[in-house]
């Protein structure tokens, strides 16, 4: 056999011995807008150890310094020094490069090194929850990183090594097969300053209210988000230490009721519809009996005589009901969906609850009283976000987006696909709308803490009552408090929905 079959047994030992591996490859960025980065990974080095290699004399100090330079035990040093017949033992990772370096330039024999990459998360972005982390193998587990994994991760190489009898790899023993190709970065539409002031004065103010916990979103017109922060939120460096509830991103995970942010909707399908102008008067009373229900102003300033903007500006429920009821169900419903309301936002971001919008076929008596004044329906932040920039983008809805496109590793920036775009209003009834917006933030409307000097600023005010878990009823179940607006009022370029 050995004489006359040497080639085709030798050929079968050799592929007994050797397997291909993979070798890892350099993730994507995400970064904002301007490239600085929310995620990224450096490179690092995984140290080893051939005890076969290592020399006698050699030995002690092969041990020592391993364990000084590298804040190791000496005694789990010693025992992989000591791995006999072994030839690979990994005496740690995540070396920096540096470091590496530092020690190779000792000239110790039987000790190496392979690159590897360590994900890093730059500190205190605010941006947590929606970039998520990867996981100990290196793909992306939650948030943007497990979303775009396929985009981020590239495609690791492969290499040949060969394998010992007691299972050991012997890397370098076989060729490169494949080399590994990098991932794409991912440019979001995100500002990074923008991004860490909103999340450091959300947190501010959930912490001086004592909330249970809130969300902001900032974007533009036409739906680029800038800024979408959730607290509380967690580090990225110590996932281990935190649950899935703080890995969601609450500004599209969390659905509420939107009060009277909603009333902009109803008031805005009025207009559109011609059922009535700015300047109509309705006879408000404090109260108004609908059916088996009482719907109540926040304050009793006793029967009035209010126009459309006055209604706004004081956020009167018994005035938007009024202003409902010449608009109708079915209108309301219609301009409630064209705006984005019970359906994806196009964020297309996981964990994503799409609220709860019913057909109007199944309204009861008093539905559409609540629903013109934000309850009976359920929304999350992003949707009420847009539908403040819709307004603000002059009426026409764009979806929005986090995500600006990708960089490959030559430099290339590809755009992401054009988004949709729906006509919901006119101009005309969104700068009406603008106007009336712009009066709630007025000494004489409900939100004057929101005007900023030297702009002008609409906006809306909106309180509603939480479903208690326990009980499924509005008692002890606290209140969601909601700020949507954007600036400047007649020109506007920021959006904010809080």
């Amino acid at each position: 056999i050995q004489g006359f079959e040497a080639e085709e047994y030798a050929a079968a030992a050799s592929e007994l011995r050797l397997q291909t591996i993979d070798v890892p490859t350099l993730r994507g960025q995400i970064t904002d807008a301007d490239g600085n980065p929310f995620a990224l990974s450096v490179e690092v080095r995984t140290v080893f150890v051939d005890p076969e290699e290592i020399e006698e004399d050699e030995r002690d100090k092969v041990v020592s310094e391993l364990t000084e330079r590298f804040d190791l035990e000496a005694e789990e040093v010693a025992a992989k020094v000591d791995a006999a017949p072994s030839r690979y033992q990994v005496v740690t990772d995540g070396v920096r490069p540096d470091d590496w370096y530092e020690f190779r330039d000792l000239g110790l024999s039987g000790v190496g090194a392979e690159v590897d990459y360590e994900r890093v998360y730059p500190d205190e972005t605010g941006a947590a929850d929606l970039v998520g982390f990867v996981g100990a193998e290196g793909h992306g587990l939650e948030g943007l990183e497990g979303y775009l994994d396929e985009t981020l991760a590239g495609e690791a190489g492969k290499r040949q090594v060969e394998v010992a009898n007691d299972g050991t790899q012997i890397p370098m023993a076989g060729g490169l097969v494949r080399e590994p190709e990098p991932g794409q970065d991912v440019r979001l539409t995100l500002d990074r300053d923008i991004q860490w002031h909103t999340a450091q004065t959300l947190a501010e103010q959930v912490d001086a209210l004592d909330a249970e916990g809130g969300s902001a979103i900032v974007s533009r017109p036409d739906g680029e988000v800038l800024a979408m922060a959730d607290y509380p939120t967690y580090s990225q460096d110590d996932v281990g230490e935190t649950t899935a509830e703080d890995w969601s991103n609450g500004a599209v995970s969390e659905t509420f009721e939107p009060g009277s942010t909603n009333k902009v909707i109803t008031v805005g399908s009025a207009l559109e519809e011609g059922a009535t102008t700015p300047e109509s008067v309705f006879t408000v009373p404090y109260s108004l009996q609908y059916y088996d229900q009482t719907f109540r102003n926040a304050e009793n300033d006793g029967t009035q005589r209010l126009t459309v903007n006055g209604i706004m500006a004081q956020s009167s429920n018994v005035g938007t009901i009024k202003v409902a009821d010449e608009v109708g169900a079915q209108n309301l419903h219609t301009y409630m969906d064209a705006f984005g309301l019970g359906q994806p936002t196009g964020l297309d971001l996981p964990g994503e609850e799409t609220g709860v919008l019913t057909d109007p076929d199944d309204w009861w008596g008093t539905q559409l009283p609540s629903v013109s004044i934000g309850h009976g329906l359920s929304v999350n932040a992003a949707q009420m976000a847009s539908v403040y920039a819709t307004i603000a983008n002059g009426g026409e809805r764009v979806d929005p987006t986090v995500i600006a496109g990708t960089v490959d590793p030559d430099g290339e920036f590809t755009a992401a696909e054009e988004r949709e775009s729906t006509r919901v209003v006119s101009e005309d009834t969104a700068e009406q709308l603008a106007l009336m917006l712009e009066a709630v933030t007025s000494d004489e409307g409900t939100a004057p803490q929101a005007r900023i000097d030297g702009y002008r600023v609409a906006g809306k005010t909106g309180t509603a009552n939480r479903i208690n878990p326990e009980t499924g009823t509005y008692d002890d179940g606290g209140y969601t408090a909601t700020f949507a607006g954007f600036a400047p009022a007649d020109d506007p370029e920021i959006v904010v929905q809080v």
